[in-house]
This record gives C-alpha cells, sequence and structure tokens, in this order.
C-alpha cells in the first residue's frame, strides 16, 4: 500500500495500479466492496486487499480502486470554544490499555455538569476533525454536558478505525470496551456526576463501537447515538465485517436493553442502510419530516429507542459542518438529537 501511494503521489498511477492488481492476484474469496468507511486493522491472517480499504474509498465502482489511494486532507485549525469553556488534551491508561482523548468542559453553570458523551470517530478521522464536523460541543455546551472524543491511533488499526469486528475488542473488561469504559469512569468521578449520566455516541465504526459499548457496558451508558453504524456482534473478522457491511451475514444479532438515537442515510454505500433497522427492530410509530434541504422519517420504537431514516444521505454525518470529515450539513441536526434524546432518557430514568 505504501508504494503504492507513493507512486500516487507521483502521479504514476500506472505503476500504482500494477502495484495494487499484484497484491491482489492472489487473494481468494474476497467479498466484493463497494466502499469501505470501516477499514479493519492489519490483524492476523488479513488480506492486502483489506489494509487498502478505508472512508471514502469506492475500489469496484465509479473511478476505481485509485480514487480510493488519495485520501482527502484532514481539516485542520484551531478548535474554538467559548469564553470559560475547555478544550483539554489527555491521556487515559489503564488495565485493558491507553489511548489519548480530548474532553471539553463547558462553561461554569450553577448546577454544575450534567453528564457525560463519550463520541467515537470514525475510520481516517481524529478527535479535532469529529469534534469540528459533528459540532458535538456546540450541543453540549447549550446543555452542561462534557464531552470526551477517545483518539484511535494508526498504531491500533491502520485507518484509525475502531476494531469493532474483532472478539477481543467486543467485551466487557478487554480491548477496547475495556479502555473506554475506563475513561468513562474515570470522568464520571472526575466531574461527581451521578449514575445514569453516561452516554455513548459514534459514526461508522465509532458508531458500531457505541453499540457494543451497550452491550458490554449497561450498567455504565445510559443510551447511545449510532450513525452510519452497525449492531453489536454484526461480524467477528475482516470477512464477515465486509459481508455486514453490505447487509449481508448471517451473524446473530445481539440487541440489549439501552435504549438507543440512530442515524441512517438511505443512500449509505459504505454501510448498508438495513444495518439501522437491525439497531432498531422493535414496532413503533413512524413519523415522516423534511427540512434543511433533505426529508427523513423518524421511527420511536415500543422500547423508546428511535431510529431515523435520512432520504438520499450518503455515509456522513447529518447536519453536520463541512469543516470537518463525512460530514452533510443537510437534514436533521443528528448531534442536537442526540443530546435530546440522553436528556429525555435521563429525565424517564429519574422519574421512575
Amino acid at each position: 500500500m505504501r508504494r503504492a501511494l507513493g507512486k500516487t503521489r507521483a502521479l504514476n498511477t500506472g505503476q500504482a495500479t500494477a502495484i495494487i492488481r499484484e497484491a491482489l492476484a492472489g487473494v481468494p474469496h474476497m467479498p466484493p466492496a463497494g466502499s469501505a468507511g470501516i477499514a479493519p486493522t492489519a490483524a492476523r491472517h488479513e488480506s492486502p486487499f483489506a489494509s487498502l480499504l478505508r472512508d471514502g474509498c469506492r475500489p469496484c465502482a465509479g473511478g476505481g480502486l485509485m480514487q480510493g489511494l488519495n485520501l482527502p486532507p484532514r481539516p485542520g485549525g484551531e478548535i474554538r470554544v467559548p469564553e470559560g469553556a475547555r478544550y483539554e488534551r489527555r491521556h487515559h491508561a489503564g488495565a485493558a490499555g491507553s489511548r489519548n482523548y480530548t474532553l471539553y468542559i463547558p462553561t461554569d453553570r450553577p448546577e454544575g455538569v450534567r453528564g457525560l458523551i463519550l463520541m467515537l470517530h470514525g475510520c481516517t478521522q481524529s478527535p479535532d476533525d469529529f469534534a469540528r464536523g459533528t459540532r458535538m460541543n456546540d450541543a453540549a455546551e447549550k446543555a452542561g454536558y462534557i464531552v470526551a472524543y477517545p483518539e484511535q491511533s494508526r498504531a491500533h488499526n491502520m485507518q484509525s478505525c475502531w476494531n469493532w469486528f474483532r472478539p477481543e475488542d467486543q467485551a466487557r473488561g478487554q480491548g477496547e470496551p475495556g479502555i473506554l469504559a475506563g475513561i468513562a469512569r474515570d470522568l464520571l468521578a472526575e466531574f461527581d456526576l451521578p449514575e445514569g449520566r453516561a452516554f455513548v455516541a459514534g459514526l461508522s465504526a465509532g458508531g458500531a463501537m457505541a453499540a457494543i459499548m451497550t452491550e458490554a457496558y449497561p450498567d455504565l451508558f445510559a443510551a447511545a447515538g449510532v450513525h452510519s453504524g452497525l449492531p453489536a456482534g454484526a461480524a467477528s473478522d475482516v470477512t464477515s465485517a465486509f459481508a455486514a457491511m453490505q447487509g449481508q451475514g448471517n451473524a446473530p444479532i445481539r440487541q440489549g436493553p439501552t435504549p438507543m438515537i440512530v442515524f441512517h442515510g438511505t443512500a449509505d454505500a459504505t454501510v448498508a442502510p438495513i444495518n439501522g433497522d437491525r439497531l432498531v427492530t422493535a414496532s413503533g410509530i413512524e413519523t415522516g419530516h423534511e427540512g434543511n434541504g433533505r426529508r427523513w422519517s423518524r421511527l420511536i420504537a415500543s422500547n423508546g429507542s428511535e431510529l431515523w431514516r435520512v432520504a438520499q444521505a450518503g455515509h456522513a454525518w447529518c447536519g453536520g459542518d463541512p469543516a470537518g470529515s463525512h460530514t452533510d450539513p443537510l437534514g436533521p441536526d443528528a448531534s442536537t438529537e442526540m443530546v435530546r434524546f440522553f436528556e429525555e432518557v435521563s429525565s424517564t430514568a429519574r422519574g421512575r
């Protein structure tokens, strides 16, 4: 892959294509891939093809495989916060492992911090990019939430994806779920937040990991927001991950009691929209809506979960800021709606 990237940057696409074909020549039984927003890590028995996949890559359509090698630069620039708010870079280390993360702390208010949102970015993204694109800091400022953005480095996945498809990263007390739960517990203690005030959300690979977190830690996370993601248990290796992303596969879908708000574009060519339906399968009341250049439906399930199907939206955060990657400025404001949903879940829990 590095050789092919070097040839592409040198505008020698012919040699780059030859390198890729050579790598693919001995790869049997690879499922077709129209796009791969959730790119697997260079794990044991991984094919050379898998390491070429990433958000925005369309190896079997459009401009072909070479189009996917030209990664857009990550948006830069300082993250601006209101006067009195803070945006800090931190590090967590625990028994399950360590990760850097960035923390948004809202301006002081008499009632103090109201809750914690753990935000898990998608492949090729960074915490700053994700914060900028989702505008979650703005929504959290209004509601009085702290927001933690854990960082998945390329040392742990070549495309900075959370490893949602590996069994060792799907269980309580180990791997990435153990690390993320450790970050959440540290912050709940630091800010003296009560039980039921921690939430988790994510996009794409981050959305898939958010779903895993609700299953592994239903006692820690009161609700989840999953955008363009997949259910927990949808995959157990690289091959089944490709199948799940395409809406295929026979893996059992495990659904716990934790309520979720799910957003999925009907034109998502990276993670098939059927995955949104698999996250919220209960019956309920569905209504149609439109605004900000898009139409969508909102299903309120009998268990309180919500499924938002956004017409003509692709693999991108709805209502996002174009300054961030993988965002769609049209349609509903996913960040605002997630915070609203988290507040409603907490209010219902307190009223019991």
